[in-house]
């Protein structure tokens, strides 16, 4: 592990949130929802969605929309929602906090599959392709690295799902403490 992704992981650990969790209250069954069903910590949607929207669905009586098109509570680009809402059977409007919530918590979990956990919050924020030439040496945006600083995810309360994913069943299996899985072991394998 890098320094640059090494002081990253830290800062996520260590800085504060604004935003105080009376703001994401009215969320908690969608945020509950789109953790069990994506196996994503709730501490890490919540932190998603102080980062990116403060928990507000709306300013001035219409969505949250960034300047760079980014709508909801967990601002995510259009083509973004597009594709989780056709994966996962979503709404069409992706200001509706239920499903923006669970479109980004699905778009979590891929940026966790694809990058682990050093790497889904930068991912999430800058995107993938931007988030691989970062690691080939180039810096990462501004916007992103503020981004970072201002996550705030608890390593302790909300470890990082373990990256097999998968039981003979097909489901999601994500456990706690398993970050490391022994070379030849199969997905799936189980314990």
């Amino acid at each position: 592990m890098d320094r640059m992704t090494l002081a990253l992981l830290v800062t996520l650990v260590l800085v504060p949130t604004v935003s105080t969790a009376s703001d994401l209250d009215r969320w908690n069954a969608d945020i509950a929802e789109a953790s069990r069903r994506f196996a994503i910590p709730e501490g890490w949607i919540r932190s998603v969605i102080r980062a990116e929207s403060g928990g507000h669905a709306e300013r001035a009586g219409r969505p949250i929309t960034s300047p760079a098109g980014a709508i909801g509570l967990m601002q995510l680009m259009p083509d973004t929602y597009r594709e989780m809402r056709e994966a996962h059977g979503l709404g069409s409007d992706p200001a509706d906090p239920r499903d923006n919530i669970l479109a980004g918590t699905a778009y979590l979990r891929a940026m966790l599959d694809r990058f682990g956990p050093t790497g889904v919050f930068a991912a999430y924020n800058a995107g993938p392709g931007r988030y691989e030439q970062s690691l080939r040496g180039r810096p990462l945006p501004a916007e992103t690295r503020h981004y970072l600083t201002g996550m705030s995810v608890s390593a302790s309360s909300q470890p990082a799902p373990s990256i097999r994913l998968t039981r003979s069943s097909g489901t999601l299996w994500p456990s706690p403490g398993d970050l490391f899985v022994p070379l030849g072991q199969a997905a799936g394998g189980g314990k």
